[in-house]
């Protein structure tokens, strides 16, 4: 059975940092993309980051890009989420989740996910 784990939400003052983490079990994820997601109250879910098996290939969302960093440890099975600069803007749960072979932006496609952490960034 697939688990999500993920780890390292809070609560922080706008322009600090935390990192996520999300530890997968379950299953060989060879090939498998990681992705961060987000959803805040009363919106949809939104891709925030993906990284391929071998970390060779990232991919960010726009409002994003330039302040998150994805990175993964497959000898762990974990995949991190280093956010600097916040702004109250990324407050959301914060969502891992896996599929096979290529980076989807779409939450549709994405097999597993985890259980969300927490985000909150206070100005």
């Amino acid at each position: 059975q697939v688990q999500l784990v993920e780890s390292g939400g809070g609560l922080v003052q706008g322009g600090e940092s935390l990192r996520l983490s999300c530890a997968a079990s379950g299953r060989t994820f060879s090939n498998y993309i990681m992705s961060w997601f987000r959803q805040a109250p009363e919106n949809e879910r939104e891709f925030v980051a993906a990284i391929n098996w071998s970390g060779g290939r990232t991919r960010y969302a726009n409002s994003v890009a330039g302040r998150f960093t994805i990175s993964r440890d497959n000898a762990k099975n974990t995949v991190y989420l280093q956010m600097n600069s916040l702004k109250p803007e990324d407050t959301a749960v914060y969502y891992c989740a896996v599929r096979p072979w290529t980076i989807d932006y779409d939450s549709k496609s994405y097999e597993y996910w985890g259980q969300g952490t927490q985000v909150t960034v206070s100005s």
